[in-house]
């Protein structure tokens, strides 16, 4: 072979062995920010990483002329440039919250648990008859801020007569943020017995939605705090404890997921630092408390579009081209860290259905057509709450079944009203306890 032709093949061969270098270093970065759970801002395993990777040159350069000598750096040099983005910030690290809202007045609350809360009334409006019960909203997440969304349909109760509160839970939205070893399902189903008891008047009817309805779940299981509770709506929940968790079952009817058009908008995990730190977490390599990204830095940086299809599996198949936003960008807070910890400690706990099984508040417990939610969820609850009254199964809708789209949030209100005033459901009571295996076996 000639040596015009050796040439090419030889630089080909350099840049092959340069990139192995370089992906080795990003690798052995990478498992030094796991060994050390991202401490100092990831700096100590960079450090460690490219000091590891010099000597290395050094050691390949040492037989070199002095030129040739600084080859071998090259790659490490790449590979340095690269890990260092990880390390630093590119969103403030001090906890910036959502601007203030035009249409509802947020007040901050300080809770006997020690949680600050925000807090969001709305005052019944229209000519509908007044309801002397406070009617309590919790938002699903966990760890969310309420969507523009669900504030539009908390408005809507309150125009059919409704005391509308609703509180971001602790970390979520403009609440205050707490340490993360405080994060933890009891902390969220005491600070909703806080906040009922702070209100002050008396017994109060509790709406729960995906993890919101979590907390009230456990909430009716905890007789001092279910005594303060007069009807409780268990919409969408998810798994209610430990052995919950663990369980593996149906899905409801196809969700938009992964034929919906992909979110628009910026993205964090387009960002180096935010991408590992955010990946790493979720695959459980990186504590929630970890010490690459703090708490108020991701919270700072995590954006809508960063849940990708998880938006999408709210809804159903047939709206996977008109799926609506369901936040503002100056309004969407969500703490990724934070709801991690808390998801954890569910499923860390131990079965709550002995204590659920003495559970006395009348409930209602609802079901979504297209749920992205394991059945088995919905279905454990409402076996083991003997006080759950009535099931209405909600056709036409995925998770999120208050969303704008249609007549779905009318629709929504009427069976929550309905129950709320005790009077007859809009739609038949399915599935009931007797219904639970017909009812999973149609949806294998």
């Amino acid at each position: 072979m000639s040596p015009s032709a050796i040439r090419p093949l030889r630089f080909m061969g350099r840049l092959l062995a340069a990139t192995a270098e370089a992906v080795g270093l990003v690798a052995l970065f990478l498992t030094l920010i796991v060994a050390t759970d991202g401490a100092g801002s990831g700096l100590g395993a960079w450090f460690a990483a490219v000091g590891v990777a010099v000597v290395a040159a050094m050691w390949r350069g040492r037989r070199r002329s002095s030129r040739g000598r600084l080859v071998p750096f090259l790659p490490v040099l790449v590979a340095a440039a690269l890990t260092l983005s990880v390390c630093v910030p590119t969103v403030p690290t001090t906890r910036r919250h959502p601007a203030a809202l035009s249409f509802v007045t947020t007040e901050h609350v300080r809770l006997s648990t020690g949680s600050r809360v925000a807090v969001y009334h709305y005052p019944p409006t229209g000519s509908s008859p007044r309801h002397p019960v406070p009617l309590v909203y919790l938002n699903g997440g966990p760890v969310r801020g309420i969507s523009v969304l669900d504030h539009r349909f908390l408005h809507r109760l309150a125009g059919q007569g409704y005391d509308v509160y609703a509180y971001e839970q602790a970390g979520g939205g403009r609440s205050d943020l707490l340490p993360m070893d405080q994060y933890a399902i009891t902390r969220s189903v005491h600070d909703l017995g806080a906040f009922v008891d702070r209100l002050g008047k008396g017994r109060a009817d509790v709406l729960g939605f995906s993890s919101g309805a979590v907390v009230l779940t456990r909430a009716l299981a905890d007789p001092a705090i279910a005594g303060h509770l007069r009807r409780a709506v268990i919409a969408e929940p998810g798994p209610m404890d430990g052995p919950t968790a663990r369980m593996a079952g149906q899905k409801g009817r196809p969700s938009a997921r992964g034929i919906a058009p992909a979110m628009t908008g910026p993205r964090s995990t387009r960002v180096p630092r935010y991408a590992v730190a955010f990946g790493l977490m979720r695959l459980g390599l990186l504590s929630p408390d970890n010490g690459l990204v703090g708490q108020a830095e991701g919270d700072n940086a995590f954006t809508a579009a960063d849940l990708g299809s998880d938006t999408a599996s709210a809804y159903c198949a047939r709206d996977a081209q008109r799926i609506p936003v369901e936040d503002t960008e100056r309004n969407f807070s969500f703490s990724a860290a934070a709801s991690l910890r808390i998801q954890q400690t569910i499923k860390d706990s131990a079965s709550i259905s002995p204590q659920l099984r003495r559970s006395r508040t009348p409930a209602m417990l609802m079901i979504a057509e297209c749920s992205s939610q394991i059945r088995q969820w919905a279905t454990t609850t409402l076996a083991d709450n003997p006080a759950i009254q009535r099931t209405q199964y909600m056709p036409g809708v995925g998770h999120h079944m208050w969303n704008g789209l249609d007549d779905n949030d009318r629709r929504a209100a009427a069976v929550i009203t309905a129950f709320l005033q005790d009077k007859p459901a809009p739609l038949p009571d399915y599935p009931t306890r007797a219904d639970i295996p017909a009812f999973l076996r149609n949806h294998e």
